[in-house]
């Protein structure tokens, strides 16, 4: 490793962590507006905002790698333009293909960190985050374990052993207490489904327990009234975009077995695989804009074109995986897709420019 590539990747950290700074500073203090709108309970304190805003910051950090990385880069090579550092560079005989080859291997470098943290952090943290923010608004104590997802509501616990994206329900227990804790009454529903602001219990099996002994009953619905209700379980779930890879895995396993559709999280496991490899691609686009001669002016176009282009690659990504999921397009095709397109339109820019 060259004293050469140890100082420009030096340069290009410095500069993405401090815009990754700012730009986690400019979303977070609009997410802590947004909860602030949500702080009308006693419990749920601005101060609490403000924690559960603080454990989403790794889901921040993970998305926005790629911007931040572009927009860095761009302000690390216009310094070294504006100082004459990359001119004496080129001069001294720094070839573009190697200037290439350090982006993509910094670039992969940094993909790798990133994986890494979406896999162990970013999924725990905003699970955590959820969880608390839950307390803290609606009084119900929820948690996940092996056996599912268990609920406290009132007097009853409740056990969710599967819950789907749709706000369905499979194998359903609950578990009603006295005010002794005695156990009074055990209910297990095959499905759940919401229905006019109260679940609809299906293939009920009911058991009621009292001095004189216990009691069965099956019914084939039953109507079910609690506070935890779909949007409850939809802040439970953490999506499958933030997801860690393992869990996707398991978890698209599991539906195929079940023969239920898997493509939105097949998409978003493809998505957590590619997504490292978006940071050499981005890299590279920032190299592209490093040819511009500093005396011709334009920096601020310039990051403006930056920002753009990384604007558009977030929202392409996006609009690819709505578009497979309506298409049914191969799951592989929105995780692969922009990154390929932005990939070759950096390699022909770093073309045409060393041509010029």
């Amino acid at each position: 490793m060259s004293i050469l590539f140890r100082y420009v990747a030096r340069e290009m950290l410095a500069a993405s962590l401090m815009t990754m700074l700012v730009l986690v500073s400019l979303f977070t203090f609009f997410d802590f507006l947004a909860e602030l709108t949500h702080a009308h309970r006693a419990e749920y304190t601005p101060m609490v905002a403000a924690m559960f805003v603080a454990m989403n910051v790794p889901a921040r950090l993970y998305e926005l790698m790629p911007l931040s990385l572009l927009i860095g880069g761009l302000f690390a090579w216009s310094r070294l333009s504006v100082s004459s550092e990359f001119s004496v560079m080129r001069t001294a005989g720094l070839a573009t293909s190697r200037l290439l080859i350090w982006m993509v291997a910094l670039g992969m470098a940094i993909g790798g960190v990133t994986l890494l943290f979406g896999e162990y952090v970013t999924p725990y943290a905003e699970r955590a985050a959820q969880q608390m923010k839950i307390r803290a608004t609606s009084g119900i104590v929820a948690q996940e374990f092996p056996t599912g997802l268990w609920a406290k509501d009132g007097g009853t616990f409740i056990n969710i052993r599967e819950l789907h994206p749709d706000a369905s329900l499979v194998d359903v227990r609950l578990y009603e207490f006295d005010a002794e804790f005695n156990l009074k009454l055990m209910r297990r529903a095959e499905t759940a489904k919401w229905r006019d602001g109260q679940w609809m219990l299906h293939q009920v099996t009911e058991t009621r327990v009292d001095e004189t002994g216990t009691r069965s009953d099956t019914l084939d619905s039953l109507a079910w009234a609690s506070a935890v209700n779909p949007d409850l379980l939809a802040v439970l779930m953490v999506n499958p975009e933030r997801m860690a890879i393992s869990a996707l895995h398991a978890y698209i396993g599991h539906l195929e077995e079940n023969r239920q559709d898997a493509q939105r999280y097949a998409i978003a496991f493809w998505n957590k695989l590619a997504y490292p490899v978006s940071a050499p691609v981005m890299l590279v686009l920032a190299l592209v804009f490093a040819f511009h001669p500093p005396r011709q002016g334009g920096a601020g176009g310039r990051l403006l074109s930056g920002i753009l282009i990384g604007l558009g690659f977030y929202l392409g990504s996006r609009v690819s995986g709505q578009l497979a999921m309506l298409r049914d397009w191969p799951a592989y095709a929105p995780a692969i897709l922009p990154i390929l397109l932005f990939g070759l339109a950096a390699f022909v820019a770093l073309w045409w420019v060393e041509r010029r």
